[in-house]
């Protein structure tokens, strides 16, 4: 019999999780899901949080269930080619096209583009990226305690500052809470606001930065999947619980936000704005400089992992030259500034979310129905047709694909035939019915080819 974590052994564990999971998104986007949101921020909370929260744990559930050791593991059904395609296009999501590059723009947001004149944006964005992510290539090589000193105590001091505008906020609202709902969130705030969710991109992190929580779990004397599992959601819940409070008082201060100012065009600025009501020029200040910090050990955690895992699928090539090559990407992504790179992460997050969806619920429920290649080729696959037709309507030129999608134009949406015909379309989910349908096909045909589980096969 294992024995029980010890309070301070939970306690690690929970700030491990916390912290993997506090990153850019994580505040900006529910400040800007407040804003858009409106009257309708109770519903579209659920949804994030569905999205956003429930999904990461449920990944790194999974994680534990199948004893994996790497993405690869939970990829292992699928052939050999399509596992390092999805990890490689997984990565560079997580690492240089996506997430690192936002963290940089939003450091730049919180701090140097709120001193220099808006002329010198371009110029200040560049040298404060430059600096930032060579400051991020010597961090992944040398500077080990950095990040003990960030998780310890930083993070926490502006977790502190957080609340105290939460508490300031319920007692001295900037606005009430009953703010003009946009468009899309007057008829589906749930499904809206999952797909919002998305942005903060926790759910892909679980699949390759989870692996450390499990490992970290096992050497606490943890090894069998079952209890491992036991202890990432107990602990996972509270950690995770603790994350909800925090998107749940940033999307309230959202709303009532707009009592006193315009919706913005993303949530560094709203938050930026948001802290200079209740601090003034101190607000501004600390978060000039807390804002950085808080977002710096996810560029590093994200580049780092890219560069072990694709050392370790490609060992000819170093780990400091892989590294150097993320670093060097993202540098060139963040010149293309916050908003930009939000335009073009959401049609690829709404293509890559399902199949993660997919991938999770399958690992989920192996111990019951295996992990054969029928069932994860047809799941997958069917899953990420329906997700490639859903990210299209996202893409800045959908207009250009001939009313294929639906397309936004100066504010008036344009509905495209495949939103017209296909269930569920209209709100970024037809990935459903072809999830449904390759899952059905492939559970049929494990029934009657009756296949090895590829875990059967290995051992």
């Amino acid at each position: 019999m294992e024995k029980k974590l010890s309070w301070r052994q939970n306690l690690l564990m929970v700030s491990l999780i916390f912290g993997m999971f506090f990153g850019a998104g994580n505040l900006i986007f529910p400040v800007h899901l407040g804003q858009i949101a409106g009257a309708a921020w109770g519903k579209a909370t659920f949804g994030f949080i569905l999205s956003a929260v429930l999904l990461p744990l449920l990944a790194l559930v999974a994680l534990g269930v199948t004893k994996s050791r790497s993405v690869f593991d939970l990829i292992k059904p699928l052939s050999d080619r399509v596992s390092l395609i999805f990890v490689v296009v997984l990565h560079f999501c997580l690492g240089p096209l996506v997430v690192a590059p936002r963290t940089a723009t939003v450091a730049y947001s919180f701090s140097l583009e709120n001193w220099i004149p808006s002329q010198w944006n371009e110029l200040g964005l560049l040298l404060f990226s430059l600096v930032y992510f060579i400051l991020v290539y010597w961090a992944c090589l040398h500077a080990g305690s950095m990040t003990d000193i960030i998780g310890k105590y930083l993070n926490p001091a502006f977790l502190v500052l957080l609340a105290v505008v939460f508490v300031l906020a319920l007692f001295w609202p900037m606005g009430h809470l009953h703010q003009p709902v946009t468009a899309a969130y007057q008829s589906s705030p749930v499904l809206s606001s999952a797909i919002e969710g998305y942005n903060t991109v926790d759910a892909l992190a679980s699949l390759v930065l989870g692996v450390a929580i499990v490992h970290a779990i096992e050497n606490m004397g943890y090894k069998k999947p079952a209890n491992v599992a036991k202890v990432i959601i107990k602990t996972g819940t509270v950690a995770l619980v603790g994350l909800s409070l925090v998107y749940v008082g940033l999307i309230l201060l959202g709303t009532s936000s707009l009592g006193k100012v315009n919706p913005s065009v993303n949530g560094a600025i709203a938050l930026t704005q948001i802290m200079t009501n209740y601090f003034g020029s101190f607000g501004k200040v600390f978060l000039a400089v807390m804002g950085p910090i808080a977002v710096f050990t996810t560029a590093m955690g994200e580049s780092s992992s890219l560069a072990h895992d694709f050392h370790r699928a490609f060992p000819k090539v170093s780990y400091e030259k892989w590294l150097a090559m993320a670093v060097i990407i993202a540098f060139l992504v963040a010149l293309l500034g916050l908003d930009k790179i939000i335009e073009w992460a959401s049609p690829v997050l709404v293509m890559m979310y399902p199949v993660a969806i997919i991938l999770v619920l399958l690992n989920l429920l192996s111990p019951w129905i295996g992990r054969t290649r029928v069932l994860f080729n047809w799941g997958l696959g069917l899953t990420l047709i329906g997700s490639i037709f859903d990210g299209l309507s996202q893409v800045p030129f959908a207009k250009a694909l001939g009313g294929f999608v639906s397309y936004t134009e100066n504010g008036l949406v344009h509905t495209g035939w495949y939103q017209a015909h296909v269930w569920l379309s209209n709100d970024g989910f037809s990935w459903v019915f072809y999830a449904m349908v390759g899952l059905a096909i492939g559970a049929i045909l494990q029934i009657v080819q009756k296949p090895a589980s590829v875990d059967q096969q290995a051992g």
